[in-house]
């Protein structure tokens, strides 16, 4: 994150001096008459939960015109299908909110039947059909009755040609178990189905997602040929996730998104002008789309909170696969308690003096792997905390096993009741979600403050982040940005802290590494007291 601060200024721009103006008024004559030009200006959609709001689009503003392709772009989960959601009004669910205005040549309108359509990702076919069954059902039941039969079905083979499926017109769609079109045909079909109202605006939601380079190319080559077969002035918008440089030349405009903002907006052939002034320049013979992603992800560069829980999660569950033979130790321990060899009190000791220099081996190797490939913090102390803490969570987690072998001395009864008691202490530790969402009863009080994840990954959050400063080559007026008279703005790694992953700051990192020792502790004692009061028995 620290190492890429000049990506941050790119990512909060919302377009470029170059981009075309933004049609919010009334529309000419010919666009109102041959076609949709479609604006939305200050697009926000928000997840409502409770009295909490996570935005998925922030202020978006963009326009699309009639007889072009508008591509829209950006990571996974970055709100391309949401954006194409409520643009399309298909968005449905009661706890999302949409604000902004979506004008249509210039006012707040809803489309005339059949004038838009959608295709959507799944191909929502019946599989016995084949490809003129399918499309003539379609036109039977959606085209007007003024027209008659023979012209539904003229309208109905016209369709097909124009996708270029007149081969396979009576090949059955096919599905699981029996042979049919191929991914592609069964796109393109999905496509004929939407267009045969003849809309004048499409929206097609990752037309080329599951097909190889070949079968995109085909696909998008027919939707952008649509205008030139029929003569209808069609405003086409799809989002793509990542598009061949042939499939990318198709598109005459380009909308990218990350995290739910305008990263770019404008001309196809203005887009690496403007990655190249912002300090981007798309390296030659290379695929522009695969450069544009790669730039704007923020995903990866953000490797690192993700990066600390996985670790420390995934090293931890592994632990459980030694409950089995824990399991047989018991039996072995019970036997020769009974014959007074020693007491539980013994046991407990041997068992985890015994076991430190094997934990410590475990935490250390794959400990340093983890640490160093990535580069996370400098410095031997940072080191030091990140393999302790890895030490301390195997071993408490060990402990914790050795309570539930206890009480569930059935092995596969007693990994299944460990996961789960992992899985919950996961969930509520402040990653999945942050700790002033959770809800109160159980899941905060008490559950968050007891999962050992929780100051694990307290602790490891503040090893990597107190100390680090970030610089954002940007102001909060984005309309300067590269324009030289912005002053960076600093964000301190205890900022981070506090106002990204909410972080409990009143306390240092090793009082974090001291609470999971105590569970350590904790743990131990309740294993001795539980076999302690537990009748002397045979397992």
């Amino acid at each position: 994150m620290h190492d890429r601060p000049e990506i941050e200024a790119v990512l909060e721009m919302e377009s470029i001096n170059s981009t075309p103006r933004i049609h919010t008024g009334k529309s000419s004559s010919t666009d109102a008459e041959d076609g949709v030009f479609l604006t939305w200006k200050d697009l926000w959609v928000t997840v409502v939960n409770g009295k909490n709001g996570r935005p998925i689009l922030q202020g978006l503003t963009g326009f699309a015109r009639p007889g072009e392709l508008l591509a829209i772009m950006g990571p996974s989960g970055c709100g391309k299908s949401a954006l194409l959601n409520a643009l399309a009004g298909w968005i449905l669910d009661p706890h999302t909110r949409k604000a902004g205005d979506i004008l249509i040549n210039g006012h707040k309108q809803t489309m005339a039947y059949g004038t838009s359509a959608y295709v959507t990702q799944d191909e929502a076919l019946i599989h016995t059909l084949t490809v003129t069954e399918a499309v003539y059902y379609s036109a039977q039941l959606r085209l007007p009755d003024t027209m008659s039969r023979s012209e539904k079905k003229q309208r109905a083979e016209t369709t097909i040609r124009e996708m270029g499926l007149q081969d396979a017109m009576n090949t059955r769609v096919g599905g699981w178990g029996n042979n049919g079109l191929s991914g592609g045909e069964k796109r393109r079909l999905s496509i004929c189905i939407e267009i045969l109202t003849r809309p004048r605006l499409l929206f097609l939601d990752e037309p080329t997602s599951g097909l190889d380079s070949a079968g995109s190319y085909h696909v998008m080559s027919s939707i952008a040929s649509l205008n030139r077969r029929d003569g209808v002035r069609r405003t086409i918008i799809a989002s793509i996730h990542q598009p061949s440089s042939e499939v990318f030349q198709l598109f005459h405009s380009l909308f990218l998104l990350s995290a739910g903002k305008t990263v770019y907006f404008g001309t196809l052939s203005a887009a690496n002008e403007f990655f190249a002034s912002n300090g981007f320049p798309c390296p030659t013979l290379q695929n522009p789309s695969d450069h544009f992603l790669k730039t704007i992800n923020k995903d990866f560069d953000k490797a690192r909170g993700a990066l600390l829980l996985f670790v420390t999660a995934i090293l931890t569950f592994m632990t459980i696969g030694g409950f089995p033979s824990f399991v047989e130790e018991m039996k072995v321990f019970e036997r020769e308690r009974l014959n007074g060899h020693y007491g539980i009190i013994a046991f407990v000791l041997a068992n985890t003096i015994s076991a430190i220099p094997f934990l410590i081996v475990i935490s250390l190797i794959p400990g340093t792997i983890c640490y160093y490939i990535p580069r996370l913090q400098k410095g031997f102390q940072h080191f030091f905390f990140f393999i302790s803490t890895l030490f301390a969570s195997i071993m408490l987690i060990e402990s914790l096993m050795m309570v539930v072998a206890s009480l569930v001395p059935n092995f596969l009864t007693g990994i299944i009741v460990g996961a789960g008691i992992q899985g919950i202490m996961m969930l509520v530790a402040g990653f999945f979600r942050s700790p002033a969402d959770l809800p109160k009863p159980v899941l905060k009080y008490p559950l968050h403050h007891i999962a050992f994840h929780k100051y694990a990954y307290q602790g490891l959050l503040k090893n990597e982040f107190e100390g680090l400063r970030f610089e954002n080559d940007h102001n909060n007026n984005n309309n300067n940005v590269g324009s030289g008279g912005a002053r960076p703005m600093i964000l301190t790694g205890e900022d981070a802290l506090r106002d990204i992953w909410h972080v409990e700051m009143a306390t240092s990192k090793w009082v974090d590494l001291g609470v999971l020792f105590a569970m350590v502790v904790f743990y131990r004692v309740l294993f001795l007291g539980i076999n302690k009061l537990k009748p002397k028995c045979h397992y």
